[in-house]
C-alpha cells in the first residue's frame, strides 16, 4: 500500500504533491478548523480504500491539533457524517 505524505494543506500519495495520484486538500480556518474541500483518487486507485484512508489522514492531523473539520468536499462530508468515529471532529 502506497505511503500517504504530507505537503503543504494537503496530504497525498504519488511521487510528488505537484502530481499526486491521490490527495486530500484543506484550508486553514482560523487557529481551530480546517476545511476539507477536495479529494481525488485516480481511476486505477479507485475502490481500494485510498479516498477513505486519506480521510482518516485528515482526521488524524485534525485530533492531533485539536482541530474540528469543515468538510465541503461531498466525498469527505458523506464518509464523516456517516461514520460514528468522525462524528466528534465535525465543526458545528
Amino acid at each position: 500500500m502506497e505511503d500517504i505524505k504530507m505537503d503543504n494543506n494537503k496530504f497525498y500519495i504519488g511521487e510528488d504533491s505537484e502530481n499526486p495520484i491521490a490527495e486530500i486538500t484543506f484550508i486553514p480556518l482560523g487557529e481551530d478548523k480546517i476545511i476539507v474541500n477536495h479529494t481525488y483518487v485516480s481511476p486505477k486507485l479507485r475502490g481500494l480504500g485510498i479516498g477513505e484512508r486519506l480521510v482518516e489522514k485528515a482526521a488524524e492531523y485534525a485530533r492531533e491539533g485539536n482541530k474540528k473539520i469543515v468538510p465541503t468536499c461531498s466525498f469527505a462530508k458523506k464518509l464523516m457524517t456517516e461514520n460514528e468515529k468522525y462524528k466528534d471532529l465535525i465543526a458545528d
